[in-house]
């Protein structure tokens, strides 16, 4: 089992940037597909961005695509979603979550692992 805690969130003016992170718990993190959702007031949790166990592979949905890079540190067990250009409608709070099946992709029910969140808001 593996324990995810996420960190980096805040306010942000439009145009801005911030770097989330999460950390997880255990020796095994290299072997986790991990990814990011977010889920904003009244809306359902969406998907994010995907990498692979080596982080050789990533992928993004399309509204976040040459804003966000997802990346990971399997030395620190950690992975960051680094967010540039942010829009008000990126607003939302924003979940780790990781799962051993390397072919998790963007559902959520895809991955066993949640953390408990990060709260990013961006102003206009």
């Amino acid at each position: 089992q593996v324990q995810l805690v996420e960190s980096g969130g805040g306010l942000v003016q439009a145009g801005g940037s911030l770097r989330l992170s999460c950390t997880a718990s255990g020796r095994t993190f290299s072997t986790y597909v991990m990814a990011w959702f977010r889920q904003a007031p009244g809306k359902e949790r969406e998907f994010v961005a995907r990498i692979s166990w080596t982080g050789g592979s990533t992928y993004y949905v399309d509204s976040v695509k040459g804003r966000f890079t997802i990346s990971r540190d399997n030395a620190k067990n950690t992975v960051y979603l680094q967010m540039n250009s942010l829009k008000p409608e990126d607003t939302a709070n924003y979940y780790c979550a990781a799962d051993r099946n390397q072919f998790a992709t963007t559902r959520e029910y895809d991955y066993a692992y949640w953390g408990q969140g990060t709260q990013v808001t961006v102003s206009s």
